[in-house]
């Protein structure tokens, strides 16, 4: 059963009580509980969907319409400023907005499977790659492919779009490089999660894989091909 907020925001009526948000962002409900607002056709919260669902988590989901600019309405605005998703809201009324931020809580309450590591070195190794796709790979595509989400409404630049499309292209091939002596990037972990995302991703501007590179096509076609990437 859907339920509709004041906002218009979809919830599902898992809780046996809903929590909804008057125009100051304020609960009108003395109970609260966690919600996770999502927009199924973003590239960002969808790495936190498959990391739920490679730990077999299931989370009250907030579908959030993008694309009519509901992410600007003020109930939304005061869960985050910077009007993005996605955004973990929790039982005490804190708002989680980093996609990290918001594997890690889960991590630390649900510990297995471990995708984020569980020793010292394992979790910086693990960590070391994520930042890179992130970095070379999400970040690269975004460039290449728009201009960056927010508040602020700021124009694509050109020289930016094309710089993105030729690191994307640099993002393919160390990817392949890495892969070519490795089944998985780092896992699988948060970290191939976050690279099958990017390289999906890329593929809004347009930017896939080259044939000859048959390690990254390799390992997208397993990553691809696991349960949770339908999430």
């Amino acid at each position: 059963m859907v339920v509709l907020g004041e906002q218009g925001f979809a919830r599902r009526n898992s809780p046996p009580q809903l929590t909804r948000f008057n125009e100051r962002g304020s609960s009108d409900s003395q109970e609260a509980f966690m919600k996770f607002y999502d927009c199924v056709t973003a590239p960002s919260p969808r790495r936190v969907r498959i990391f739920l669902a490679e730990k077999g988590l299931t989370v009250p989901t907030v579908q959030v319409d993008l694309r009519n600019g509901e992410q600007f309405t003020p109930a939304f605005r005061a869960l985050n400023p910077d009007c993005m998703v996605p955004v973990l809201e929790l039982d005490s009324g804190a708002a989680i907005t980093d996609i990290i931020a918001i594997c890690r809580y889960f991590e630390e309450l649900h510990p297995d499977p471990s995708l984020m590591g569980r020793s010292a070195e394992e979790r910086a190794v693990i960590e070391s790659w994520l930042r890179r796709i992130e970095w070379d790979g999400i970040y690269a595509a975004q460039e290449a492919f728009r201009a960056l989400p927010g508040p602020l409404s700021l124009e694509q630049i050109p020289a930016l779009a094309e710089r993105g499309r030729l690191r994307v292209q640099h993002f393919f091939a160390w990817l392949d490089a890495r892969l070519a002596d490795n089944e998985f990037v780092c896992g699988p972990h948060l970290a191939d999660i976050s690279g099958m995302v990017a390289v999906d991703f890329s593929a809004w501007a347009k930017l896939t894989p080259p044939e000859h590179f048959d390690h990254l096509r390799r390992w997208h076609k397993d990553v691809s091909t696991r349960p949770s990437a339908k999430a």
